[in-house]
């Protein structure tokens, strides 16, 4: 089991535990216990759901601050296309990039200038003979996570190829060094300005044997807040945007499937329907697809538990801004089309268990099912979440492992209690 180091964590301090999280963690990685929640490593998948559900602010991001990048000696900002999604009556990209510059970063490379490459090495991955089908994007670091624990048979459909994050990271140092040869590895810092924590999370464990490009993650709502101070639309701005339509759509769900032009695709946002989605394709039952793209947040990227705007208005906000823009600045040349090269791909996902497996023992798995099945049947079947766990299945399981005890569920006392009751007044009469 490889160990995963997360971007989502638990204030002890603020949590009340309502129980308001539990029903809304998409692998039900959160439990109540000893009156405050309790979030499972091996099943948690950084989506941020939690952190936007709870009232009281207990859940929260753990990513990187700006000053982090002080031990650099040259700073590059990537931004997320859904930066720009958070600005009132921005009308040009540049006046952002501009603003990255001004508040000390030395470089700026727009993930969605890589995001136009990746689309268009897509196209010519889907083309390939003998690609599993549905292609599923790998670009939601929740997803993929998702898929690794709870859909693993769907692995062989992921597309191993590089998120435009680290695509942006990789040639942003190229031309770095190629712009100051004098520069060192090790003197070049990357920060990527996230919209999500799922991505810090990529950055720390990186596919597998493959390490992340990034070296600092931060929040767009902390990047927002010092490029409000900057950002002047008095002076024009240097011409700094090598992105179009097509890498900014990147920023809201059906961005990524669109660029692929081919009509036979699906795009599903919001992690309750990314699960229908992947339960139906694992069943079988879909249309024929050529490609699916799933985002853990509602609306994509701009949805994400980092924004400071409200995903919608963020998305509208970028059509606006799109309508000024060319579908693309980055078109392969035909020789470029023939291949894709190699740094676009990475080798093998990490191996993580399944969270459904109960056991490495098919033997012991058989008997713990059944003990499960057995349980959950005796239980209310409310899923009112009072034992701490979000369903009654859940608790069964829960029971079963020896996490939970079966006395904790109050609405069994409360049906002995009655039942009891109706034995006293039947022995009195």
């Amino acid at each position: 089991m490889n160990a995963y180091e997360h971007s989502v964590s638990l204030d002890i301090e603020k949590c009340t535990g309502c129980t308001t999280c539990i029903h809304r963690c998409p692998t039900e990685a959160i439990r109540v216990r000893d009156g405050h929640a309790q979030i499972d490593n091996l099943r948690c998948i950084d989506c941020g759901v939690c952190i936007k559900v709870c009232p009281h602010k207990a859940k929260k991001a753990v990513l990187d601050s700006m000053e982090q990048m002080s031990r650099f000696k040259y700073k590059i900002a990537l931004p997320a296309p859904a930066l720009y999604g958070q600005f009132d009556n921005l009308d040009d990209v540049d006046f952002v990039l501009q603003g990255l510059l001004d508040i000390g970063f030395d470089a700026v490379f727009e993930v969605s200038r890589a995001a136009e490459l990746v689309s268009a090495y897509t196209r010519r991955y889907l083309k390939t003979e003998g690609v599993p089908k549905p292609a599923i994007s790998s670009a939601c670091p929740a997803v993929i996570r998702l898929i690794e624990l709870r859909f693993p048979f769907l692995k062989d459909n992921i597309i191993k190829m590089l998120p435009p994050m680290e695509i942006a990271a990789k040639l942003a140092r190229d031309e770095a060094k190629e712009k100051n040869p004098d520069l060192a590895d090790e003197d070049i810092g990357v920060c990527f300005i996230s919209p999500c924590p799922a991505k810090q999370s990529y950055v720390r464990n990186g596919f597998s044997d493959y390490k992340s490009k990034v070296d600092v993650v931060v929040p767009i709502s902390d990047i927002y807040f010092l490029l409000i101070s900057k950002m002047s639309q008095e002076k024009q701005p240097e011409s700094l945007s090598k992105s179009g339509m097509i890498g900014i759509g990147w920023a809201t769900s059906g961005g990524e499937a669109t660029a692929i032009f081919n009509e036979n695709y699906l795009a599903a946002d919001g992690i309750e329907n990314v699960i229908h989605v992947l339960d139906q394709i694992e069943n079988g039952n879909i249309p024929h697809l050529e490609f699916v793209e799933l985002n853990a947040c509602t609306g994509g990227c701009v949805g994400g538990a980092l924004n400071i705007q409200n995903p919608f208005i963020a998305k509208a906000r970028l059509q606006g801004l799109k309508r000024y823009l060319p579908v693309s600045q980055n078109i392969l040349t035909k020789e470029e089309k023939q291949y894709i090269p190699e740094h676009y791909f990475f080798d093998e996902l990490p191996a993580y268990a399944p969270i459904t497996r109960l056991s490495d023992n098919m033997a012991e798995s058989m008997r713990m099912m059944a003990d499960i099945q057995k349980l959950r049947k005796a239980l209310p079947g409310v899923d009112c979440g009072s034992c701490g766990a979000p369903t009654c299945r859940a608790f069964a399981e829960d029971v079963i492992r020896g996490r939970a005890k079966k006395d904790d569920c109050i609405l069994m006392h409360r049906d002995a209690f009655l039942e009891y009751l109706r034995e006293k007044e039947n022995d009195g009469k």
